[in-house]
């Protein structure tokens, strides 16, 4: 009864997906279509969403792709083809672009990432009344970077959620592929300070110093530097970002002298774990031997 019922109102149902706007569907995105056409289609009350999608899956272009990350799956539904892109920004509501994928879609890498970065928000939480010390700071880059293991295999690809802190969203754009997808990721002046803060994300600290070097001309570092401030890191991250600037070499010094601005209380790390180091005096800042 069911299929006979769904194969008599095929033509509608593929029209209501080929109209809805999107490809990639969580399963109670298609529950919520089902009952709004429901009596429309003609299908019986006793249809679950269940049954329903094995219904699509045998006679439309529905496929399901699953997402097996550490503590539990993910399950999409892709009206046709969908990028990766485009469902690893499925899997977490409001989630953007972020970090070495950003950097690629903004091409400021020659690279080619084979890891797809997710940033999905922590909640709004009160800010820590701890205070910062220079033995905090030292404890925390002595030791390794934390680095998400929320990561899933995906074809030929890791997607990595990063649980990023509550930012309520501060630089995220909307970018238009040439595919037509549109996509949400971190704008040049939000992925230049992502990158300096979690260089690991970025193919390290190196790529990160390149990335810098080719978005000369294209970012602001007075959007730059006041969105530093809003975000409002307790870590002195402005010296990682004053540094690199300086070390592209090609920022005019009006440029880097923004990044002056900031208070310099502290001795600070370019990255984690460094056996051989050397100090920027101008910016207070430990950086690897021969960087």
């Amino acid at each position: 009864m069911a299929k006979s019922r769904f194969q008599i109102s095929k033509r509608d149902i593929i029209a209501e997906f080929d109209n809805s706007g999107k490809n990639v569907f969580a399963y109670l995105d298609i529950s919520i279509i089902l009952e709004k056409n429901r009596g429309f289609w003609r299908l019986p009350v006793s249809l679950t969403t269940r049954e329903f999608i094995k219904l699509m899956l045998l006679y439309t272009k529905i496929k399901k792709v699953d997402f097996d990350f550490p503590i539990r799956r993910v399950t999409r539904f892709t009206w046709g083809d969908a990028s990766t892109l485009s469902l690893a920004l499925s899997l977490e509501n409001n989630s953007y672009l972020t970090h070495y994928t950003a950097t690629f879609l903004h091409n400021l890498t020659e690279q080619v990432p084979k890891t797809v970065y997710v940033n999905f928000e922590q909640s709004e939480k009160a800010r820590s009344d701890n205070v910062l010390l220079q033995s905090g700071i030292d404890r925390a880059f002595s030791s390794p970077a934390r680095i998400s293991s929320n990561t899933a295999i995906f074809e030929d690809y890791k997607i990595c959620m990063v649980n990023g802190q509550f930012t309520n969203r501060r630089g995220v754009m909307e970018i238009v592929t040439d595919e037509n997808e549109k996509l949400q990721v971190t704008d040049i002046e939000r992925t230049l300070i992502d990158i300096a803060v979690r260089p690991f994300y970025a193919g390290g600290i190196y790529e990160v110093l390149n990335t810098y070097r080719k978005a000369q001309g294209r970012v602001s570092i007075n959007k730059l530097t006041a969105l530093l401030r809003k975000l409002n890191y307790i870590y002195p991250y402005h010296q990682a970002i004053g540094f690199y600037l300086h070390k592209a070499g090609v920022y005019k010094e009006t440029q880097i002298e923004l990044l002056k601005q900031f208070d310099f209380k502290y001795d600070f790390y370019l990255t984690h774990q460094m056996k051989e180091r050397e100090y920027s005096k101008e910016w207070r800042l430990y950086y690897p031997r021969g960087f």
